[in-house]
């Protein structure tokens, strides 16, 4: 890089996604004049990519790129690319003239989560402990006026999952308010609340749950400065962008009494979420339950269903094993059709 005199009139340009592990000598002053930090698309960025990409495919006039793009936030450009391939293939595979929205959401969560595992034979008493627990996500999630939106919930294994409760902002995040933070630590907590409450037990599905919650209330204190005891203090890493984005260990500037507060006021901010949750779930068993019921007799709700069973409705569609009866018919009447010919 030294072989290049002022007046040769080339541009160096570099690229990488791991900034942190370059040696000094790329980075020191005088080796590339200016930096360029390029973030993650946001909302308007996701559309015009995914309007690219779905150049190539029909679409259905169902389709809402801009409803896809608001359910991909932290999605970057590939990941786009990949849920229309992906939508693609799952309609040329249902012999669809087009790629309808139905597509580009199981697009959305196969590359999010994983493939939904429709086959997967599930022990009852299991299906029943992740509809309450699922369930209890959804309640919670609906009720919160500083919650995200429900989007729509679902029991059927995919991925390393049981089931899963899915939120659709209604904006790119760039700043989390503490009400926002004690609201999601309450929607993490509810799965497992609603488990010990109607099953009489608790289970290892709440692991992620946990482990979210914890790094939530960890940010808070640590790099938000929303502890009173603690102040407008942060114990978190240098505020570098390496550090930030991949999570640089480094060692810790503070005492052991003050690693004991920090301990202690997790613990607080968790207990508080926890039985805040706890006392909105109790308020309202008799609404968990339907929806619980609801997700074993249909096993995958959205944000409108949810709403009508909140408000005391009843739900009119196809249970699965109508879906599933209406298939082997339309099966059998294909295989049927050739041998009339």
């Amino acid at each position: 890089m030294d072989g290049f005199d002022t007046n040769d009139q080339v541009i160096m340009i570099a690229a990488t996604n791991r900034a942190d592990i370059l040696d000094n000598a790329l980075t020191r002053p005088g080796r590339f004049d200016r930096q360029i930090f390029v973030p993650l698309p946001d909302l308007k960025g996701r559309v015009d990519i995914l309007k690219v990409h779905a150049k190539k495919v029909k679409l259905g006039p169902d389709a809402n790129l801009e409803k896809l793009a608001r359910g991909t936030p932290m999605f970057s450009g590939a990941d786009l690319s990949a849920i229309i391939n992906e939508a693609a293939l799952a309609a040329t595979m249902s012999n669809k003239e087009c790629v309808e929205m139905a597509d580009l959401e199981e697009a959305r969560d196969k590359v999010r989560w994983g493939r939904a595992k429709k086959s997967r034979l599930v022990d009852q008493k299991e299906k029943e402990i992740t509809a309450y627990h699922e369930a209890g996500h959804t309640l919670v999630q609906s009720l919160l006026k500083d919650a995200d939106p429900l989007h729509k919930v679902s029991i059927i294994p995919r991925g390393p999952m049981g089931g899963a409760t899915f939120a659709l902002p209604e904006k790119d995040r760039t700043i989390f308010t503490k009400k926002s933070c004690a609201a999601l630590l309450q929607v993490c907590f509810a799965g497992r609340i609603a488990e010990e409450i109607f099953c009489g037990d608790i289970s290892s599905g709440a692991q992620s749950d946990i482990e979210q919650a914890t790094k939530i209330a960890k940010q808070m204190i640590l790099t938000w400065g929303m502890s009173e005891r603690l102040g407008a203090i942060s114990y978190g890493p240098d505020g570098g962008i390496e550090n930030q984005l991949y999570l640089v260990q480094s060692e810790k500037d503070y005492s052991e009494k003050t690693a004991e507060t920090i301990d202690s006021e997790v613990r607080r901010i968790t207990d508080e979420a926890y039985k805040s949750a706890r006392e909105l779930i109790e308020a309202n068993k008799d609404r968990l339950e339907q929806i619980a019921k609801a997700l074993l007799r249909y096993e995958t709700l959205d944000a409108d269903d949810v709403k009508v069973i909140l408000e005391g409705g009843n739900l009119e569609k196809p249970t699965v094993a109508d879906l599933l009866a209406a298939e082997q018919v339309k099966d059998e009447q294909s295989k049927t059709e050739p041998e009339k010919q």
